[in-house]
């Protein structure tokens, strides 16, 4: 059991590695299309970016790996995979769910990271990336990438959710993760300033963020910004 155990930790740490990589290639790739040069003299930084990110996703992987192993063997989990299990209305409410428990975690311990004490050990790792680029998303001292290796492993114990969901989840938060890093808006303009888009993260909106350090904490939504007085718009370089 213990072998099957570390060999489940071992496969999903590989899975989250080369997620990351193909996603962060993928935008790296359409960073250097769109604007060539772009990323030219910053490779020593994206070496070390890379670096991090590869020993994150071990933290990410071991967690997951083990919740994956109890689910498939001991049943662990509220996962289901028949789409008669639970009313089909359902499915889009549970990634709703699952991605603004995970924006209200991010956010409250992302700004806890924001202290003196917690920044200087972990959070500088990710603030080093100056500007950011798409292989900074997972750039995390390890301790940084322990607060976020728990989320979904510990909402899938609490929340209901389709596999399936599970998957559209996983890959919200890698899509939003690499272009909220890239240095450039990915999305398009009549988005990113449309009624919508003023309650969404991106880039315009991250990159406040990298540049004053103390406002727009936010992951995924602006909400818990908005509520608390933290949000201070989009970045004035964004909007020109």
């Amino acid at each position: 059991m213990t072998a099957a155990i570390l060999l489940s930790a071992l496969a999903m740490t590989l899975i989250v590695a080369l997620r990351y990589l193909a996603t962060s290639g993928l935008f790296a790739w359409a960073t250097e299309r769109v604007k060539p040069g772009f990323y030219a003299k910053l490779g020593p930084q994206i070496r070390r970016e890379i670096g991090w990110s590869l020993a994150s996703a071990a933290i990410y992987g071991v967690p997951a790996g083990v919740v994956a192993w109890g689910w498939q063997n001991l049943g662990w989990t509220r996962i289901y995979s028949g789409w008669t299990d639970l009313p089909l209305w359902y499915a889009p409410i549970s990634v709703f769910a699952y991605l603004f428990a995970h924006d209200t975690w991010f956010y409250w311990t992302h700004r806890y990271m924001h202290r003196p004490a917690p920044f200087r050990i972990a959070h500088a790792v990710h603030h080093a990336s100056r500007p950011p680029t798409a292989w900074a998303a997972m750039s995390f001292h390890p301790l940084e990438a322990l607060t976020g290796a728990v989320v979904i492993p510990a909402l899938v114990f609490l929340i209901p959710i389709h596999v399936a969901m599970l998957g559209l989840v996983l890959a919200i938060m890698t899509v939003m993760g690499v272009t909220n890093h890239m240095g450039w808006e990915a999305f398009p303009r009549a988005l990113v300033h449309s009624r919508l888009g003023n309650w969404l993260i991106t880039a315009s909106h991250h990159q406040r963020h990298h540049e004053s350090y103390q406002c727009n904490y936010g992951l995924y939504f602006r909400f818990w910004d908005r509520l608390c007085g933290t949000d201070k718009g989009l970045s004035d370089a964004y909007l020109r």
